[in-house]
């Protein structure tokens, strides 16, 4: 019996990949064999024993929004597609916890955790297309990581199929458990290499009461990150602060609700949250802060609707520089926030060195930069490639990392020996074949080969 044969016997329709498939928000591309659409556990249940049984790869899809290849069939096989699995089971407000399948829209949970009162804090980029199992996946962050944390420090519990078909449930509704080894955590960020998540328990907390902004204009990137330090080291925790460089304030300035003066400006996006009297006053000292470090505007945004024009100004960006450029590699590191300045001070220096353009922005207050690289042309890969390398050798010789939240995936698994030891490397393709000896689930990814 052939392998389409006996997926139509078990139940597992498989869908014309080459209408429906599209690859993510990388620029790889890589064609499955089949593409299949669930709707139940069992389903996936059966595929992994097919799998096993005739070894072939399946790689798991969300919603396709990921930057780093790890949604594609690298090898092949069957992409799995949980976007039909998008239920949202319950809402508690007794216990402030939700109940989802992993195809769910991060902003679909948002939106029925606000309508009763409650808040979701992990805000990525794409909210509208991201789904709850693939931020899990890949522990996916946004601008509220700063106050609030990444998606892993909302999650409590996990329903997961493992490589071998079997199914486990980890963690609990608690908001504390420490029986045995924290399997939840192991899961969260693995980028589907060790199970498929097909049920969640998510922590929620009470919705903000209030919310206020300012942008804060200055004349250079290094100031701005010095009034990022100088407003953390002062005390101050804001649910946000996004930073935009001078090239990408030129891609998207007819978005923008005010004018940013200065063609080598940056500007910094501050937001805050609480209660309205307490973050009225924070607000005002947060501004004092920024003058005093030397910005040239303050742009308050007066209401909600002016703060969405901004946060849709900056969600525009990452999509205006890969529109407008031959080759983009983008790139997400973190480094400690003292070493922030000293980073994107030396920006220019890898520009000149390997013929690059590197657009700066995102999450200032964490330290994750998102470094997007581009060229004119891609005729002089080898140099390129060398630029990124050596910018990223000099994020890991700042104490850094070579990504804060998109992940290793395909795009990056070849600079993992630049991070990690060999000895962490090989103890974790260890723990990878306890999971999964054949090799059937999302095979070729997170570890160089």
């Amino acid at each position: 019996m052939t392998r389409l044969a006996k997926l139509q016997e078990l139940g597992l329709t498989p869908s014309n990949s080459l209408q429906f498939l599209t690859p993510d928000s990388s620029e790889l591309r890589y064609t499955p064999e089949m593409v299949i659409r669930v709707k139940e556990t069992r389903q996936i249940r059966r595929l992994m024993r097919l799998a096993n049984e005739y070894r072939f790869p399946v790689t798991p899809r969300g919603g396709g929004s990921g930057l780093a290849g790890g949604c594609l069939p690298v090898r092949g096989g069957v992409v799995l597609s949980l976007e039909n699995m998008n239920r949202i089971h319950s809402v508690h407000t007794e216990d402030l916890v939700a109940e989802v399948q992993p195809g769910t829209l991060t902003k679909a949970l948002r939106d029925a955790a606000r309508n009763k009162g409650l808040f979701f804090p992990p805000d990525p980029a794409g909210m509208d297309q991201s789904t709850i199992g693939g931020n899990v996946a890949t522990n996916a962050g946004g601008p509220s990581c700063l106050k609030y944390g990444t998606t892993k420090d909302y999650v409590l519990g996990l329903e997961v199929v493992l490589p071998s078909g079997r199914l486990i449930k980890t963690g609990t509704r608690t908001r504390k458990g420490v029986v045995g080894y924290d399997l939840t955590q192991l899961f969260a960020g693995s980028e589907g290499t060790l199970g498929i998540i097909t049920g969640l328990i998510l922590k929620l907390i009470p919705f903000p009461e209030a919310v206020a902004a300012t942008s804060a204009v200055f004349n250079d990137l290094p100031l701005a990150m010095r009034a990022v330090t100088k407003i953390l080291t002062s005390g101050h925790l804001p649910s946000a602060i996004e930073f935009l460089d001078a090239k990408c304030l030129s891609l998207v300035n007819d978005l923008l609700p005010f004018k940013v003066p200065g063609e080598k400006s940056t500007l910094l996006i501050i937001e805050i949250d609480g209660a309205p009297n307490q973050i009225k006053h924070e607000i005002d000292v947060i501004g004092k802060i920024c003058e005093n470090v030397g910005a040239t505007h303050l742009l308050p945004a007066p209401d909600n609707e002016e703060r969405e024009r901004i946060w849709e100004m900056r969600r525009q960006v990452s999509l205006r520089i890969h529109d407008n450029s031959a080759l983009y590699i983008p790139e997400d590191v973190a480094v400690p926030l003292g070493k922030i300045p000293a980073l994107v001070a030396e920006l220019p220096k890898f520009e000149a060195e390997y013929g690059l353009e590197i657009y700066a922005f995102g999450h200032a207050g964490d330290g994750n930069i998102h470094l997007n690289i581009t060229a004119q042309s891609r005729d002089n890969m080898t140099r390129v490639e060398k630029g990124v390398r050596n910018i990223l050798s000099r994020v890991i010789q700042m104490g850094g990392t070579i990504s804060g939240e998109h992940g290793i995936g395909e795009a990056k698994k070849r600079y993992l020996p630049m991070e990690l030891s060999a000895e962490s490397i090989r103890l974790q393709t260890e723990i990878k074949n306890v999971f999964d000896p054949n090799m059937v689930l999302n095979p070729g990814k997170i570890f160089p080969e």
